[in-house]
């Protein structure tokens, strides 16, 4: 993908040369070469990197409007900017995947024990013929809704992990552990240090 780039890039040199003589034709080859560039990264990078793709855009298409007002010299250079800019996503997407990635790992590991402690608390407080001081009716009955919803949401999690949908997957699993630690808290449980690290 980055040898693509770069010969868009190289090809993108010609069409500047060739547009400062003013033509029309160069222009429009260097948008085309530009937009085959974006295309080129852009399903992967706006996974991660939405804002840069967005960037890369509205500066594509201020080269098609440079382009609509003549401007061919201008929208040669804008064009050619928009392939550097392409280039640039393709660094950037893999280091925000990377740093995701890693995030991941490292809830992947913590929460499924942190759902079980809660699992086995719940349990032990359900087979109790009374709930300790500290803890009442209502706020246990809260706990068992939201170990069962935290469940549902930590499976949903791992789904979208295994789609691919590595953004989504951690915004849920996020959301997961804030949870569970609410609900330890609530139950009287040790909350893991990890969890209230990141919270």
């Amino acid at each position: 993908m980055r040898k693509t780039v770069s010969m868009i890039i190289a090809a993108l040199m010609v069409f500047s040369l060739a547009a400062c003589s003013g033509g029309k034709a160069p222009a429009e080859q260097a948008i085309k070469t530009a937009e085959d560039a974006l295309n080129s990264v852009k399903a992967e990078a706006v996974k991660y990197v939405p804002d840069q793709v967005k960037a890369v855009e509205d500066a594509l298409n201020g080269a098609k409007d440079s382009l609509a007002k003549k401007d061919y010299t201008a929208a040669t250079a804008a064009a050619t900017s928009v392939a550097a800019k392409a280039k640039e996503l393709v660094p950037a997407a893999a280091a925000k995947k990377a740093e995701l990635t890693k995030s991941w790992d490292d809830l992947s590991v913590g929460l499924p024990n942190m759902i079980e402690a809660i699992k086995s608390r719940v349990e032990i407080l359900s087979k109790s013929k009374k709930l300790p001081a500290n803890l009442d009716k209502a706020t246990f009955e809260g706990a068992q809704s939201g170990l069962a919803e935290i469940s549902k949401v930590w499976d949903d999690s791992n789904a979208a992990f295994k789609e691919g949908k590595l953004v989504d997957a951690l915004a849920k699993a996020t959301a997961v552990k804030e949870k569970a630690a609410e609900i330890m808290s609530a139950l009287g449980m040790q909350i893991p240090q990890a969890a209230q690290a990141q919270k």
